[in-house]
Formats: structure tokens, C-alpha cells, sequence
């Protein structure tokens, strides 16, 4: 078997109009290869300085995934090697360093879907586990084994000190919340903090003078904190992977430590099925197989469901303005945001079937690949690597100047044809 190997990368903004929303969208990149991943350190902010960083950390995401791919394993393991690593990494908000939350406590959230399968693995507000997609993973492979004794159901979604002491009883080690945290994520706490407290000052003393004006018949001057004291800083970069295998399977995960300064016990968008990831083999010919993971505000990522609403919207003929309708209609402009001044979130979906005459055979040559992004925040970085790149791409993508972030969107995608030809 010869593989034909090529890269083509286009990147380039233009926009356009469409229902009062602006997007921003680049020309398809063409790749011809093997299987597939790609991943994304979160749709959020992601500084220049640290673009260095960003990418290094995707880029050995990359090559965990294609490396156990190349050794035979399936997309689910390929998924959950990438997003072990990325949760080791301090740059990202998921296991180590990920956010502190009101106690000052480390509280992680992470999911996995099988595409083949369709079983799924959740843990919500985790402690003391540093790489809670393993304890995802764990209940997933716990409950293809079937009922428990007695008949019982096995969980799929456990949260907090239940969510710890399971992972404990199944082997994954401990790891104490002071060792995931980071001097970047103990310092961004207390400079929240203090921005906590000085805002609460402000209000009480408002307050208080308000009601001395209002008992004196004086008109009490409204003041907006927001505009005295800088809103909290909250990463948004929920680290999310998607996976094609060799056999045409797809998985897809997503890891977050959750917004800063976050209430304890607070359950983002990455632990919620069909919010945070999802995985679909196609059922028949008629269909796509589809894998999507998300990334941004976990509140209106729950409230749009908008993994599966995704998946379901490629299933159209053209995934690129599938796509760019379902982040349009169903993510900006949804009527279960509608109170929203701005809707923040990023997605990575990836859609493949099988081309040419025989649509039944298991032949490789026949699967093609589609592999987009999309997002309303400041920036998203990606990465993506195909079995006969010897390095992983990655790709910080923009706003332009001057698009407002929530209420504008950019769009980017390309092809991959899994092809090979007998020498």
C-alpha cells in the first residue's frame, strides 16, 4: 500500500454580511492522508507573547494522539492520550493550572464520547485528580461492561467528592489541589479577589449613601461598579479533541477547569452530554460520522447544547455553511441566550464518510474527511496532524480588529482524503 501524503494550508480573514452577525472565513486547506486529529487549547484570549507556548502545547498533543495511532490504537485512546497532555500543561485552563474558584480550590470538569460505541463518561467540580479526562474515561469503559451487581445501572456522569472517591477506587491516583495549581493561576486568584472585595466595598458604601439620599429626599446618582472596578479575568480555554482512526472510527473529549472565581460545585459545559463533545459513527451510507468539542462560556454552551446541535447541522451537504448557520442561528442569535450582551464560545467539528462506488466496503482509500472551526471569542488555537505530517500545524485564530467578540464569528476549515493506492 503507497499513502499519498500532502499538505495545503490557506489562512486569510475576509467578511461578509449575514444576519446582522459578522463573520470572518478563510479558503478550505486540502490534506491527503491517513487518520485525523485535531484539538483546541479553548476558545478565549490568547496572548501574542504566549502564542509560542500555545502552540508548542498543541503541537505535542498532536503527536500523542498520531503516535498511539500509529501504533494501532483506536480514536477513543487517541483522544484521551491528547487531552492527558494537555491537561499536564500550566498553560491551559484543565487539570494542572486550570482556574481557582471562590475557596480557592482547583474544580475540574471534563467528558468523552465514543463515536462507535456512543457510550460517554462525565465528571463535574472533580478534586484532587490531575487528569480527570482518565476518570471519564474509566466510567466509560466501566460501563461497556454492563450492570453492576444486583442489576444496577453504572454511572456514565459522577460530580464532586462521589466523582473522587470512585476514581480512587479504580486506581487513578490522588493529587492534591496545591500541586495543580500554578503561580499564574494563584496569582490571577488573588489579583480576582481583590477585585472582588473592592467591588463589594463600593457597592455596600453605594448602598448605604443611596438609602441616606432617598431618607433626605435627595436623588441618588446610580453608579455602575463595572465601570470603577475591572471585571474579573476568566479563561475561557476549555481544551477539547476530536479523532478520526484508521478503521473510520471518531471520538471526541473536552477537559476545563471552569470559569474563575466560579461558585464551588459550579458544573460547566465540558462535563454536560451533548454540550461539551460529541461522537457519532455514521449508522449508514446515507450519513456522516461526527465528532465535536467546545470551548467558551460553559453557561451558554449548556443552554444551546451546542455540540449536538452542531454534529447534527453538518449532517447538510455543505459543512461549511452548515456550520456557519448553527453558530449564526443556534449559538449567537438563540432565543435561550437571548438575554445575553454577548455569547462566547468556540467549536472544533469534524465530519467523514465514505466516498466513490462502493460505499460498503471497509477499503481505507475510501474516506474523506472534513475538519472546520468556528468561534465568537477573541482567539482560538488549534492544531491538527495527519499520520505522514512530521510535525503537527497549529493556527491561532482572530477576530480582526475592530469585531466585537460575542457577537461576531470566524469560521475556517478544510479536507482530508484518507487515500492509499496499491504499489
Amino acid at each position: 500500500m503507497l499513502l499519498h501524503s500532502l499538505c495545503w494550508l490557506l489562512v486569510g480573514f475576509y467578511s461578509q454580511s449575514s444576519s446582522d452577525t459578522e463573520v470572518f472565513k478563510t479558503p478550505a486547506a486540502l490534506l491527503i492522508n491517513y487518520f485525523f486529529p485535531v484539538f483546541n487549547l479553548g476558545a478565549g484570549y490568547h496572548s501574542e507573547s504566549k502564542a509560542k507556548e500555545y502552540k508548542h502545547v498543541c503541537k505535542r498533543a498532536c503527536q500523542k494522539a498520531v503516535d498511539r495511532l500509529r501504533a494501532g490504537a483506536m480514536a477513543l485512546e487517541a483522544v484521551t492520550a491528547a487531552l492527558t497532555e494537555l491537561e499536564d500543561s500550566p498553560f491551559t485552563n484543565a487539570g494542572t493550572g486550570s482556574n481557582l474558584n471562590l475557596s480557592g480550590d482547583i474544580e475540574c470538569d471534563a467528558s468523552i464520547m465514543d463515536g462507535k460505541s456512543l457510550e460517554y463518561g462525565a465528571v463535574g467540580a472533580l478534586s484532587g485528580i490531575k487528569n480527570p479526562v482518565l476518570v471519564a474515561r474509566r466510567l466509560l469503559s466501566e460501563a461497556q461492561k454492563g450492570k453492576l451487581s444486583a442489576g444496577r445501572i453504572p454511572p456514565c456522569f459522577l460530580v464532586g467528592t462521589g466523582a473522587q472517591q470512585w476514581a480512587l477506587t479504580h486506581g487513578i491516583p490522588p493529587c492534591p489541589s496545591e500541586k495543580m495549581a500554578t503561580k499564574f493561576s494563584l496569582s490571577a486568584y488573588k489579583r480576582n479577589k481583590r477585585k472582588m472585595e473592592l467591588a463589594e466595598k463600593i457597592e455596600t458604601e453605594h448602598h448605604f449613601l443611596k438609602r441616606q439620599r432617598t431618607s433626605s429626599g435627595t436623588v441618588s446618582k446610580y453608579i455602575k461598579v463595572s465601570e470603577i472596578v475591572e471585571p474579573i479575568s476568566s479563561s475561557l480555554d476549555t481544551v477539547g479533541a476530536i479523532v478520526v482512526d484508521q478503521e473510520g472510527n471518531v471520538a471526541a473529549a473536552v477537559s476545563s477547569g471552569g470559569l474563575a472565581m466560579k461558585h464551588p460545585g459550579r458544573v460547566g459545559q465540558a462535563a454536560h452530554y451533548g454540550c461539551g463533545c460529541w461522537a457519532e459513527n455514521a449508522h449508514d451510507a446515507r450519513t456522516y460520522a461526527t465528532a465535536v468539542s467546545t470551548s467558551g462560556c460553559g453557561e451558554h454552551l449548556i443552554r444551546t447544547m451546542l455540540a449536538r446541535e452542531c454534529s447534527t447541522a453538518v449532517q447538510a451537504e455543505d459543512a461549511h455553511q452548515a456550520l456557519l448557520e448553527a453558530m449564526q442561528n443556534k449559538f449567537i442569535g438563540s432565543r435561550f441566550l437571548a438575554s445575553e450582551d454577548g455569547v462566547l464560545g468556540g467549536v472544533i467539528v469534524l465530519r467523514c464518510c465514505k466516498c466513490g462506488d462502493d460505499q460498503s466496503s471497509e477499503n481505507l482509500q475510501a474516506l474523506l474527511v472534513e475538519f472546520l472551526w468556528s468561534h465568537t471569542t477573541e482567539s482560538m488555537c488549534v492544531g491538527y496532524m495527519s499520520a505522514h505530517d512530521s510535525k503537527a500545524k497549529t493556527h491561532i485564530s482572530r477576530l480582526p480588529p475592530g469585531a466585537v467578540a460575542g457577537q461576531s464569528l470566524a469560521i475556517e476549515g478544510g479536507v482530508c482524503r484518507l487515500g492509499a493506492t496499491n504499489d
